[in-house]
């Protein structure tokens, strides 16, 4: 049985994507940086313990495993997290506007007796954004609880100008990374 340590609805929707049957685990992990911990580092520690913490909720299942990702915006080395409020929000799209950043997602899947994991690095170049767009963007509410304050597969699909790396990585669940995992362990064709 399959079992996705997220309470993400995108992560949830792109694992459907792929016609598995699946069960969804609520898990409470920290997700705060280690001083001097790299970027990448740090993401895949992140999805290493979202998979190990739904591990534990379901190690009497016999055959579970257990899939946890984390996905984070990364610019001059700073991981931008989810922003707190509004005001956060535009001072880190003001930061990602007219520049290039990087995001990094990381998948682990986890058994009693095996795990693997999988990466995905994306560059994502925003378009330059004045002030009013920043603003009016804030103000849809997309921003909020989304890594580097943006959904590109939403409004803020409008400002980015290029995509070299996985489309759903930057949403959050790189597919085509998860399906070779999960062909790893046999869970898909």
């Amino acid at each position: 049985m399959l079992y996705l340590a997220s309470q993400s609805p995108r992560r949830r929707q792109l694992l459907e994507q792929l016609g598995l049957n699946f069960a969804v685990l609520d898990v409470d992990v920290p997700e705060q940086r280690e001083p001097g911990e790299p970027a990448a580092d740090y993401v895949s520690r992140v999805a290493r313990e979202k998979a190990g913490a739904g591990l534990l909720q379901v190690a009497g299942v016999p055959g579970a495993v257990v899939l946890g990702a984390d996905t984070e915006v990364v610019l001059d080395g700073d991981v931008f997290g989810k922003p707190a409020d509004a005001a956060a929000a535009a001072a880190m799209l003001q930061r990602l506007q007219g520049r290039s950043h990087t995001v990094i997602s990381r998948v682990w899947l986890v058994s009693a007796g095996r795990e693997e994991q999988a990466q995905s690095d994306s560059d994502v170049h925003f378009a330059p954004m004045d002030e009013a767009a920043i603003a009016r963007y804030v103000a849809s509410g997309e921003p909020y609880g989304r890594a580097g304050a943006y959904a590109i597969q939403g409004l803020a699909a409008a400002h980015i100008r290029h995509l070299n790396g996985s489309y759903t990585g930057v949403m959050g669940l790189p597919l085509f990374e998860t399906a070779q995992l999960l062909r790893h362990f046999g869970l898909l064709a």
